[in-house]
């Protein structure tokens, strides 16, 4: 039987951008995080960033969320293609192996990043999958079912207090995000009782009717305030 989601490694995913378009926007850094023990940590984490030279300037409103110029990401940045081919390759390998990739508001990083590839001409996610499944953790869409009711923004730095973490002041760093989504996914599997024991596979399962059940509800909320509104229940791509 497959061990339970909680006790396989989880590789930690985010990515820092040119702006808030999934499809059209670029990438600037990337970070994966790789915790060896799932929700009890085995030993440390192991991460790897990049900084990319994304080929188009950075909007000065991205720059001031996460820090990189235009100028420092053509100075320092290493191509785009190459970046984008080896993220891809790393969250693959441990897709095929049966392992979760851990995302906060994962359509966004998923998104963008199979847009890039297919911009560059580098093999897409599902061409490197072959049928293999895309199993994604998303403690968003887990926080929106279980404690929908709770009242704040859900943010990485609003949610973490909420569930017992520290939200950290260099938020918005690829990697520091990726570290915090980590630590609270981790103790949300302590608090939830209801995800405890489920498989990789069902706990994504449970996050695609998870997800489709609030862009429903969202999606009339937004329609009852006189806004036209469309929300995709796909997931975890947009």
């Amino acid at each position: 039987m497959t061990a339970p989601w909680t006790d396989v490694p989880w590789l930690g995913f985010d990515t820092e951008t040119t702006g808030i378009n999934p499809s059209s926007d670029r990438i600037v850094t990337a970070a994966l995080v790789l915790r060896l023990g799932g929700a009890t940590a085995a030993s440390e984490d192991k991460t790897h960033t990049w900084l990319a030279d994304p080929g188009v300037p950075i909007p000065e409103a991205a720059s001031a969320v996460h820090g990189i110029s235009t100028e420092y990401a053509r100075e320092h940045g290493r191509p785009i293609k190459d970046v984008i081919d080896e993220v891809a390759a790393t969250l693959v390998a441990h897709w095929q192996r049966g392992f979760p990739v851990v995302a906060f508001n994962a359509p966004y990083d998923v998104t963008i990043l199979d847009a890039e590839l297919a911009r560059h001409g580098v093999p897409t996610l599902d061409e490197r999958l072959s049928g293999a499944p895309m199993l994604v953790v998303d403690p968003l869409v887990l926080d929106r079912h279980f404690d929908r009711f709770r009242k704040g923004k859900k943010t990485l730095t609003t949610m973490a207090p909420a569930y017992g973490i520290e939200a950290d002041e260099d938020a918005h760093t690829a990697e520091v995000d990726v570290a915090m989504t980590l630590d609270v996914l981790a103790a949300m599997a302590a608090k939830i009782e209801a995800l405890a024991g489920l498989t990789p596979l069902e706990i994504h399962e449970l996050q695609v009717s998870a997800h489709a059940d609030w862009a429903e509800d969202f999606e009339g909320y937004l329609r009852r305030q006189g806004r036209d509104a469309h929300i995709s229940r796909a997931w975890p791509r947009y």
